[in-house]
């Protein structure tokens, strides 16, 4: 997964720490605790963290771990990829990793087929831009 960089940051030692951009996310968790009818306390309580750290993850004010990002899918019943999209660059070089890495999982005579409906998918494309 290629994060979006607001901006490089540099550590003492002049290595690149990238930084992920946490509005969209924080947006997100807000928007699908409010969906659930859930106050700060109670979504806080069922993933097992402090209602003022929910909150101060909502704000932008405190970063989440990986275990607190997995507790929080599971209970908002949302996929991680849906909280970073934000976060997730949509570059050619993602999109080709993507593609190989569902390609990589199968069979040849299953890789072909896919082939030939991505062909298909596109020549119906260029014919309806064209009508």
């Amino acid at each position: 997964m290629f994060l979006r960089i607001d901006s490089p940051r540099y550590n003492n030692q002049g290595v690149i720490k990238w930084q992920l951009d946490y509005k969209g996310l924080e947006n997100r968790i807000r928007e699908e605790r409010l969906r659930l009818h859930l106050t700060q306390a109670q979504l806080a309580e069922d993933v097992d963290i402090s209602d003022t750290y929910m909150g101060a993850i909502e704000r932008g004010e405190r970063s989440l771990t990986l275990d607190t990002l997995v507790r929080l899918v599971n209970r908002l019943g949302v996929t991680v990829d849906y909280l970073l999209a934000d976060s997730v660059s949509d570059s050619d070089a993602n999109i080709m990793e993507q593609f190989k890495q569902i390609m990589d999982q199968q069979p040849l005579e299953r890789r072909q087929m896919a082939i030939n409906v991505l062909r298909t998918i596109f020549s119906y494309f260029d014919d309806t831009e064209g009508a």
